[in-house]
Parts: structure tokens; C-alpha cells; sequence
């Protein structure tokens, strides 16, 4: 939590409640569904939640922003988001059953009400969202590919509707297609923890 609040001073009390209860939540969750590493368990605030919150220090949503999270696993970068920005609705999506059923208890467990975890593939999503997020689940084309059909045509932020995600490593095969439009962010300039170098937000607006 101290590493979440050095970047994100202005949380609220409700906020840092939510945040703070992820630790016993997940480590509880985990222990009967394996949805973050067991090794990984003890850096879930580093690797997971600021990971996913490194989203933030690229677009401020604004409020009734429509996010889907796609390929969201255990809830990640969907949760964190969803505490971050009360006022935006967030559906979060994968097809692993179980999965999905982890980031609904999480997210009952803190009492989120703009988080809605779903058991659907990206195939079988028909709604329209101002912005698609994930966490290095495909490469960049083939996302593309299968999500750009649920981004909506109006706008309501200052970055137009598009794709954001989290990947690490060289991106220069997977983000040639799109190389006149694709916006390349590295999390160091960001967060100074070195487990941020080589990694990387994506934003392809579509």
C-alpha cells in the first residue's frame, strides 16, 4: 500500500480501504484458485495493482467512461481501475470460469459497485465501450482484430476511444502494423521500481 499511495497521494479513505483489503482477499482466493502466481503472491501491489494502475498516468477517465477489460483473470487491470474511478463503469471479461468468479468475490468483498465481472470470450462480447484495456493477453494485432468491434464511435475523453494495454518486452513486430498511430509508453517514466524497466502501456486508438 505504501508503494500505491507514493503515487497516488490524493486516494481517498474509501479508496485505500478497498486497496488495502486486496492483500488478504487475494492471498485467500489464491490459496483455492491459482489466478497470480504462488511466488508472486508477495508482490501482488508492485507487479499487479500499481502494474495495473500505470494505466492512470496515461488517461484520467472521466465519469460514465465505459471500460472493458478484457482477458482480466483474477481482476487485474479491471479492479484496481474500478477502485481508482468510482464514477466509470467497468465490465471485466474472460473465459476461464473460475477466474471470473475470484474478481466477483474480490470485487463484492469491497463492495465495488462499477465493476461487473462477466464469464464471456472477447468473441462473444457485443457491447461498445469507449476503451478496451488488458494485460498481455494476445499480441497487439490480433486484439485488435477481435476487439475493435466494441469500440464506440463518441467520444467523451481526451484521448480518443481505443485500446490500452500492459506488455512487456521488444514491441516492434507485434506494433508494425499500426506504427503511424500506436502510442508507446514506458511504466519507468512512470514508477521507479526497477520491476517497471521493459515494460510498457500500449495506446492504439481505433
Amino acid at each position: 500500500m505504501r508503494q500505491i499511495l507514493k503515487y497516488f497521494p490524493g486516494l481517498t479513505e474509501e479508496q485505500q480501504r478497498q486497496l488495502d483489503a486486496l492483500d488478504a482477499l487475494y492471498r485467500d482466493w489464491n490459496a483455492k484458485i491459482n489466478v497470480i502466481s504462488r511466488k508472486d503472491i508477495d508482490n501482488l501491489y508492485e507487479h499487479h495493482v500499481l502494474h495495473s494502475l500505470a494505466i492512470a498516468k496515461l488517461i484520467q477517465f472521466r465519469p460514465g467512461t465505459h471500460i472493458l477489460d478484457f482477458g482480466t483473470g483474477g481482476g487485474f487491470p479491471g479492479i484496481p481501475l474500478a477502485i481508482l474511478f468510482p464514477e466509470c463503469n467497468f465490465k471485466l471479461i474472460d473465459g476461464t470460469g473460475k477466474k471470473i468468479r475470484v474478481a466477483q468475490e474480490v470485487s463484492d468483498a469491497i463492495g465495488l459497485k462499477n465493476c461487473h465481472p462477466v464469464h464471456l470470450r472477447g468473441e462473444e462480447e457485443k457491447g461498445k465501450y469507449d476503451f478496451v484495456v488488458s494485460r498481455a493477453v494476445m499480441p497487439l494485432p490480433d486484439l485488435y482484430k477481435l476487439m475493435q468491434k466494441n469500440i464506440a464511435k463518441k467520444q467523451c475523453n481526451a484521448l480518443p476511444n481505443g485500446i490500452i494495454c500492459l506488455k512487456g518486452g521488444d514491441l516492434q513486430e507485434e506494433t508494425r502494423p499500426f506504427r503511424n498511430i500506436v502510442e508507446i509508453n514506458d511504466i519507468s517514466q512512470f514508477f521507479e521500481e526497477d520491476w517497471f524497466k521493459e515494460k510498457n502501456i500500449i495506446y492504439l486508438p481505433c
